[in-house]
């Protein structure tokens, strides 16, 4: 949905988080930056994320942005990373994208490779993911049909954007 969104939207930039977890059978090698642990680890002390968390075993972190105030950044993170935003970017516009149910989301896991286990683990770390979103989050969009959510989500930037105030050189100011 992320790609769809940006390919929609020239003034859109989706991050590109790093990762330490192996890629599934599959993914491609642009979906994340796979590093090892200890490569991450050196990252996150050297201020290079924005956010960043464990989830589920493995690291994700969003690198710091080069600033570009043309542009919006989309950060695809969990609950953990949207806090840490919030916290530091308090006009970020944080959805929360959920599943049309858990049948649907087990589904989806299992279509990406996830094994029983990892698809039990990520269901019952989404109950506590939704109930922590549900306090930060802006907007909730629920993932029915990817071409309405996809809409769904454009429409709520443009909302943003239009109520955002101008920066000097009349633009609204990046960052999403």
């Amino acid at each position: 949905m992320a790609a769809r969104l940006v390919a929609g939207d020239p003034r859109l930039v989706l991050s590109r988080s790093w990762t330490t977890r192996a890629p599934r059978p599959g993914e491609s090698a642009s979906s994340y930056v796979f590093v090892d642990r200890p490569g991450f680890e050196a990252r996150v002390a050297a201020g290079g994320f924005l956010e960043h968390a464990e989830f589920l075993g493995s690291l994700y972190g969003t690198p710091r942005p080069d600033p570009d105030p043309d542009h919006d950044l989309l950060l695809e993170i969990e609950v953990q990373g949207a806090e840490q935003v919030r916290a530091g970017f308090p006009d970020a516009v944080v959805v929360l994208l959920v599943p049309p149910s858990v049948e649907v989301q087990a589904e989806r896991l299992r279509g990406r490779g996830d094994d029983e286990e990892a698809v039990a683990r990520r269901l019952e770390k989404g109950k506590e993911e939704v109930a922590a979103l549900l306090l930060i989050c802006d907007h909730e969009v629920v993932n029915d049909d990817l071409e309405r959510a996809t809409l769904e989500l454009a429409g709520i930037l443009e909302l943003h954007r239009s109520a955002a105030p101008s920066a000097p050189g009349g633009d609204p100011p990046g960052g999403l």
